[in-house]
């Protein structure tokens, strides 16, 4: 049976394939920079984590909850953020020299899959480098991420969180979109109901079946659910409830 709703893939989303690059070369940079006791360290550490894992993690939530899938990859983008101060705090507090967005070595940072896919004029967007292996990827990066110099591998791996923030927030508002396009996973899911009992319009229904007639929302209009009261006067009474609760609060009595 098919899926309702896609979920998983994230390994081939150029989001995670770029927090993992972060992840691995924040890890090397504390092991070779930073004293090891410090707490700073466990934090950056943890926030390149999170900011990994939690794009994986959205993205098999996707199967049940629209609203749990975008929670998640909020995190990640503010995991990725805190991060971002981390590195520049390391560089302010040692006096090293932040790279402009515009400058020579900035650029050549953003520029490195642009020149890849020069190489390969086979492939139609200059920026995708999703088809590549985790060690291929790390390879293109590897002139600034293994750099003895550490403000250079700092401003690298800023380049980088840029990059994977941008790529977030165009998630983010991608994923708000279809939300409001084509609703959460409930309101799909009691839509897709509706659909395949329509499908069966020749089998005469049970009409003790309250599923049988499904109403619409007297507020919004939008498809019910059968619900079970858990607590008040009605605990343990059936009755329709709004597929688009909390938002719409509309109820019809069994």
């Amino acid at each position: 049976m098919k899926k309702l709703r896609p979920s998983g893939g994230y390994r081939d989303t150029a989001s995670f394939q770029t927090a993992t690059l972060i992840y691995d070369a924040t890890y090397w940079f504390c092991e070779k920079f930073m004293d090891s006791r410090s707490r700073t360290v466990d934090q950056m550490v943890q926030a390149a984590r999170s900011g990994r894992q939690n794009i994986a993690e959205g993205s098999r939530a996707a199967a049940t909850s629209s609203q749990t899938e975008l929670r998640l990859i909020n995190v990640a983008r503010a995991s990725i953020e805190e991060l971002l101060l981390d590195y520049e705090d390391f560089l302010r507090h040692r006096r090293l020299t932040l790279w402009t967005p515009d400058c020579p070595e900035a650029r050549a940072v953003r520029d490195v899959p642009k020149r890849f896919r020069q190489k390969r004029p086979d492939q139609a967007d200059p920026s995708d480098l999703t088809d590549l292996t985790n060690q291929q990827r790390w390879s293109l990066y590897a002139p600034w991420l293994e750099h003895a110099d550490p403000a250079v591998r700092a401003n690298a791996l800023i380049c980088l969180i840029n990059q994977a923030n941008y790529l977030l927030d165009r998630q983010i508002a991608a994923l708000e979109m279809a939300f409001v396009e084509g609703g959460g996973y409930s309101e799909q899911l009691a839509a897709a109901r509706l659909v395949e009992r329509q499908r069966h319009t020749c089998d005469l229904p049970n009409p003790t079946d309250p599923t049988a007639h499904i109403p619409p929302c007297p507020q919004c209009g939008k498809p019910m659910v059968l619900r079970t009261a858990q607590a008040g006067k009605n605990v343990g009474r059936q009755f329709w409830g709004c597929t688009a609760y909390p938002d719409c609060r509309g109820v019809v009595n069994v």
